[in-house]
């Protein structure tokens, strides 16, 4: 058994696409729209059959997002190397995106950095 994909609604369907194709070679689908409920989506692929589905629609609630909540917590993406965290890293930093922690080393081992993507939504990239 494996996930066949990682849902997410978001609020700028094309903003959200561009940045996870832009930073992690997302590869798009067509858009999918659904006009009876105004559902939109598309899915991107990553290296090794991982998909991410980004949603939206004109009735979505917008809600407060923290750091520390219930629910899922952070999407992570394996680059490969410590090289490939601190460059991309530093892409997201010159571009003005804020790092929340990293690169470092975690207790758990990993070594990884931590931001938010444009609405919020906390990221991890690790070796």
């Amino acid at each position: 058994m494996k996930i066949q994909h990682i849902a997410l609604y978001v609020s700028n369907l094309e903003q959200m696409k561009e940045f996870y194709k832009k930073y992690f070679g997302g590869i798009d689908s067509s858009r999918y729209h659904n006009p009876a409920t105004g559902l939109q989506t598309y899915f991107l692929e990553f290296a090794g059959e991982t998909r991410l589905e980004l949603m939206t629609r004109p009735d979505l609630v917008a809600n407060e997002k923290v750091l520390l909540q219930t629910g899922w917590a952070h999407l992570a993406f394996s680059l490969g190397t410590k090289e490939a965290v601190d460059a991309v890293a530093a892409r997201l930093q010159r571009d003005g995106i804020p790092l929340i922690s990293g690169p470092r080393v975690t207790g758990d081992g990993y070594y990884e950095a931590c931001f938010l993507d444009p609405e919020g939504n906390q990221v991890e990239i690790t070796e």
